[in-house]
C-alpha cells in the first residue's frame, strides 16, 4: 500500500456505505489536571521579594506565597539558559545540552546551546496530554546558528512544543524599545503605543492567549510559560515608580542587608543564628563612599526596586485575570528566579551599562548629571555589585558563581485546589530540575520514554509533591540526596546537607582550584569553611562531583567564555550582507560583523522628487550605539551613533535620479575615517577617534524603515518612500577580529 493507515481502526470498503470510519480520540489530560503557569524572573536575588525579606513592595507575589508555599532551600544553575533548560525538561542542564548560556556553545554534547531532542520539554509533554501551550517573553534557548530570519527554527518555542510565542530570543532586552518576535518571525512595533513598556505588553499577550484558549479549547487545561525580561539590566521603569523609592536607599547597602536578614529571621526563612556573608571583594563600605557616589548608587537601586514593583503589578494582572475567569484555584502557579543577582555592574554601576563596559567609563560627575534619566528610554542602567549582594542577602557572590549568591533562588508555588497549606515555608533542599517532575506527579501524568521516535533520558529531578501537605509535617526530611553544579569552571556539589564549592579563575589549572566545605544545615550563608577541619569529607565530595559530572555530561570542563562565541562568528560570518527594503529585522547578534575592520555600505536609490525622498535606508543598532543612512529634505545623511550623547554626521545633497550612495570606513587604530560618496564622488568625511563593537549594539538591522530609535533627527518607523530604495549591501574587509579588551569583556557578558 502507498498510503498511511497504520493507526486506522475502522473498516474500509469500496464505498462509504459498507465502510466504518474511525476518529482517533484527541489527547486528553487526566481528570482534575491543573492549568500550569511558570513565571520566571530574571537576575532576581534570593531576598528581593517582600515575602523573602525585602523592603521592595511586591504585594502580588506576596499574595501568591500567602496562598501557597515558599521554599527557602531551592536552587538553580547560576545562569539563565541552563536554568530554563532544567525547568522545561526536568533534566540537568549539561545533560540537556545547555551547560552555559546559549551563545557559549562549544561543539561538545553538554554545551550545544539548545535543548536535546532526548529531553522532551514541558510544552511537548503537556501538549501530548491535551494542554494548550503558550510561551511569552525571554527564550534564550536557541544556538546562534538558528537565529536567522529564514530559519530553520527547530529550537525556538514553536519547535519545542509551544503553539504560540511572543517575546525575544536573547539574554536581555530594551524594555522601552524592544526587538520582538511572534511565533517564528520578527515583528514591528508600529506604531508603538504611548507609554509602552515591554513587561506590560508581555502580560497583555499572556492574558490574550489564556482567553483565546478558554474560548476555543473548552475543557482542556493550558500551560503558560511567562518569562519576564525583568529584572535583568537594563532596569527600565516608569518614573512614577522610581519616585516611590526616593531616599529609601540613602542609608546604603550595608544597612539594607542587615534589615533584610532581620526580616528573614522574623519570617522564619533562615535560622536564627544565620550570619551575613562578608562583603564580596570589591564592594566598599557604604559610609566610606564620597557623597556624590552614594547619590548615584542609591538612585540606581531606587530604579531597580521600582522595576521589581512594576513587575509585581504585571504579575498581579495575571492573577486577577485567572480569578476573573474562574481558573485561579485550579492553576498551579510556579514563580522563581533563574539565578542570583548580577554583579556585572561592577563597583559603580552605570547609567548606560553598555557604554560603561565598552566605550567610555562613566564617572560620578556623569552619573550626577544624568541622574534623572536613569530608568528612562535614554538610559541603559545597571546597579553596582554592592546592591547585587543586597539582592542575594544573606549570601556571598553572584550570578555566574556556584556559591549561594549564584544558585539559591526564591520559589513560590500557589495551587489552592491541591495545596491546603497557606503561607507556609518549606526548607527541604530542592533544585529547578525537580519542578517539572512535581507537576507531572501531582497532575497524574508521566514523562514519555520515547518522544517522536527519540528515546528519552529519564527525568533527573524528583517530585516535590511530598512537601505540599506532608504527612510527616512541614519539616519532613528532604528526599533529595545529591545535586551537582558547574558554570564556566565554577563547581559545587551538595550531598545530604553538605556542600563543596570551588571558584575558578579563568585560565588556571582546574586541579589547583581551592575547594571549600560548608555544612548548609548549620551555615545557611556559607560563612564557615570547614575544609581544613574535614579534609577527608571534602575529598569524598570532590570525588562525587567528578562522578556526577561524567554521568551528566559536564565534561570537558571549559572556562572559556568569549572565545566560544568567537569560534562561531569566525566560522559563520559572511563578508557581504545584502538587504532589501521591508526585510524582516535581523537580530542584534546577526548584524554585520564590522568589529575592528574596514567596511563599505552601498545603497542603490531611485530618487523621483528629491524634496519628498524621505525615510530610513538602513538602520543598525539604536540610540546607544548604531548607525543609520537616511534621506530627508533633499539630503542623504549618514549618522554614526557612538553613544547616546555623541554622533558623527555626514550629509550631501541628493538630486533626482538613479544613484549609488556609498559610505566607507577606513580603520585607523581604535577609530577610523568615514567617507560619504555619491556615485563614486566624495561628498563629506569625518574622523572618528573610537568605534563601538557590534556586540555592544542592543538592536538589530532594518532596511527601508526603523524598528527602534537610532538618530535624534527622526522617529521610528520613518519608513522610506515607496520605490526609493532598491537594495543595500555591506561588505567587510578581512577576517573577523578576535575579541580583545573591551570587546572581549562585552562578549563575556553576552
Amino acid at each position: 500500500m502507498q498510503h498511511d493507515n497504520e493507526n486506522f481502526q475502522g473498516v474500509i470498503g469500496r464505498t462509504y456505505r459498507e465502510s466504518r470510519p474511525h476518529w482517533p480520540a484527541p489527547a486528553a489530560a487526566p481528570g482534575g489536571a491543573p492549568n500550569v503557569v511558570f513565571i520566571v524572573l530574571d537576575d532576581v536575588g534570593f531576598s528581593d521579594i517582600g515575602c523573602y525579606g525585602s523592603e521592595i513592595r511586591t504585594p502580588r507575589m506576596d499574595q501568591l506565597a500567602a496562598g501557597g508555599l515558599r521554599y527557602s532551600n531551592f536552587h538553580v544553575t547560576a545562569m539563565c539558559s541552563p536554568t530554563r533548560a532544567c525547568l522545561l525538561t526536568g533534566r540537568n542542564a549539561h545533560a540537556a545540552g545547555v551547560g552555559a548560556i546559549a551563545e557559549w556553545s562549544n561543539g561538545f554534547p553538554g554545551y550545544q546551546g539548545r535543548m536535546s531532542r532526548k529531553t522532551a520539554t514541558a510544552a511537548e509533554i503537556f501538549a501530548d496530554h491535551g494542554y494548550g501551550t503558550y510561551a511569552i517573553g525571554k527564550w534564550h534557548l536557541s544556538s546562534l546558528d538558528h537565529y536567522g530570519v529564514a530559519g530553520p527554527h527547530p529550537h525556538w518555542p514553536l519547535g519545542r512544543g509551544f503553539s504560540r510565542w511572543y517575546g525575544f530570543l536573547g539574554g536581555y532586552v530594551d524594555h522601552w524599545n524592544p526587538d520582538l518576535h511572534e511565533d517564528n518571525h520578527p515583528i514591528r512595533l508600529d506604531p508603538k503605543p504611548e507609554g509602552y513598556h515591554l513587561s506590560e505588553d508581555l502580560v497583555d499577550h499572556a492574558i490574550g492567549q489564556i482567553r483565546d484558549h478558554l474560548t476555543t479549547a473548552k475543557g482542556r487545561p493550558f500551560f503558560t510559560y511567562l518569562a519576564f525580561g525583568a529584572a535583568h539590566w537594563p532596569h527600565h521603569v516608569p518614573e512614577e515608580y522610581i519616585r516611590r523609592y526616593a531616599g529609601r536607599y540613602d542609608c546604603g547597602w550595608d544597612a539594607i542587608r542587615e534589615e533584610r536578614l532581620a526580616r528573614q529571621k522574623a519570617l522564619g526563612l533562615v535560622p536564627q543564628d544565620t550570619q551575613l556573608a562578608p562583603r564580596n571583594p570589591g564592594i566598599e563600605a557604604w559610609d566610606q563612599l564620597p557623597e556624590g557616589d552614594r547619590r548615584v548608587r542609591a538612585r540606581l537601586q531606587e530604579t531597580y526596586a521600582a522595576f521589581m514593583e512594576h513587575t509585581d503589578e504585571q504579575i498581579g494582572r495575571v492573577i486577577d485575570e485567572l480569578a476573573r475567569l474562574g481558573q485561579l484555584n485550579n492553576t498551579a502557579i510556579v514563580l522563581l528566579s533563574d539565578n542570583g543577582a548580577s554583579g556585572e555592574g561592577g563597583q559603580t554601576g552605570a547609567v548606560s551599562i553598555r557604554k560603561h563596559m565598552l566605550t567610555e567609563k562613566e564617572d560620578t560627575a556623569y552619573g550626577l548629571e544624568h541622574l534623572d534619566t536613569i530608568g528612562s528610554a535614554h538610559s541603559f542602567p545597571h546597579y553596582p555589585m554592592g546592591w547585587a549582594q543586597v539582592s542575594n542577602t544573606p549570601l556571598k557572590w553572584f550570578k555566574k558563581n556556584t556559591h549561594g549568591g549564584g544558585i539559591r533562588a526564591p520559589l513560590i508555588v500557589h495551587w489552592p485546589d491541591r495545596i491546603r497549606a497557606r503561607g507556609e515555608i518549606r526548607h527541604q533542599y530542592h533544585h529547578v530540575i525537580d519542578v517539572l517532575p512535581t507537576l507531572l506527579d501531582a497532575g497524574g501524568m508521566q514523562a514519555p520514554r520515547s518522544y517522536r521516535g527519540v528515546e528519552q533520558l529519564p527525568m533527573h529531578g524528583i517530585s516535590m509533591a511530598y512537601t505540599f501537605d506532608p504527612v510527616d509535617g512541614p519539616d519532613a526530611p528532604t528526599r533529595k540526596t545529591v545535586q551537582h553544579f558547574e558554570i564556566v569552571g565554577d563547581r559545587a556539589i551538595w550531598h545530604e546537607g553538605w556542600k563543596a564549592v570551588a571558584r575558578h579563575a579563568k585560565g588556571d589549572d582546574f586541579e589547583t582550584d581551592r575547594w571549600e566545605l560548608y555544612h548548609l544545615e548549620e551555615d545557611f550563608a556559607e560563612v564557615h569553611d570547614l575544609a581544613a577541619e574535614r579534609p577527608e569529607h571534602l575529598k569524598q565530595l570532590i570525588a562525587l562531583w567528578w562522578v556526577e559530572a561524567e554521568k551528566y555530561g559536564v565534561l570537558p570542563l571549559d572556562d572559556r567564555e568569549t572565545e566560544r562565541a568567537f569560534d562561531w562568528f569566525r566560522n559563520n560570518t559572511p563578508s557581504r550582507y545584502d538587504y532589501l527594503p521591508g526585510n524582516s529585522r535581523a537580530d542584534r547578534l546577526m548584524v554585520p560583523a564590522i568589529n575592528e575592520r574596514s567596511w563599505r555600505l552601498d545603497a542603490h536609490l531611485h530618487v523621483g522628487d528629491a524634496a519628498t525622498a524621505r525615510g530610513v535606508v538602513l538602520a543598525c543598532g539604536n540610540r546607544f550605539a548604531g548607525f543609520t543612512l537616511y534621506c530627508d529634505a533633499g539630503d542623504v545623511v549618514f549618522e554614526y551613533v557612538y553613544t547616546e550623547q555623541t554622533s558623527y554626521v555626514l550629509r550631501a545633497r541628493l538630486p533626482a535620479g538613479v544613484h549609488t550612495v556609498t559610505v566607507g570606513l577606513a580603520r585607523r587604530g581604535a577609530g577610523g575615517r568615514f567617507v560619504l560618496m555619491l556615485d563614486g564622488l566624495e561628498q563629506a568625511a569625518v574622523d572618528v577617534p573610537k568605534l563601538w563593537t557590534t556586540y555592544g549594539v542592543t538592536a538589530g538591522v532594518t532596511c527601508g524603515y526603523a524598528n527602534v530609535p537610532v538618530s535624534r533627527d527622526w522617529t521610528p518607523p520613518f519608513e522610506c518612500a515607496p520605490g526609493l530604495v532598491e537594495r543595500v549591501s555591506v561588505e567587510i574587509e578581512g577576517a573577523p577580529a578576535r575579541p580583545v579588551g573591551a570587546f572581549a569583556a562585552l562578549m563575556q557578558e553576552e
